[in-house]
C-alpha cells in the first residue's frame, strides 16, 4: 500500500496519526451504532454485517465533518 504521507509503502494502515484519538473514536462509534440501533459488542465485530458497518462508519465521517466546519466557522 502506497503512503501518500512519505511515499513509503506501509503494512498497517490502521495506525493513528495522533495515538490520543483513538478512544475517541471508539467513544464515536459506540454512541452512533446506539443511536442507529445497532448492537456493537467491545472487540470483535467481525459477524456485524457491512451494510452496518457502513452505517456507523458514514455517520461518523459525516458527524466529524460537520464538527469541523463548526470549529472553521467559529461557533
Amino acid at each position: 500500500m502506497f503512503n501518500a504521507n512519505n511515499g513509503s509503502s506501509s503494512s498497517n494502515s490502521n495506525r493513528a496519526n495522533v495515538p490520543e484519538a483513538r478512544a475517541a473514536l471508539d467513544n464515536m462509534k459506540y454512541e452512533i451504532a446506539s443511536e442507529l440501533g445497532i448492537n456493537l459488542k467491545q472487540g470483535y465485530n467481525g459477524d456485524l454485517p457491512s451494510r452496518q458497518a457502513g452505517y456507523i462508519g458514514g455517520y461518523m465521517v459525516k458527524r466529524m465533518i460537520e464538527q469541523q466546519e463548526r470549529q472553521m466557522s467559529g461557533k
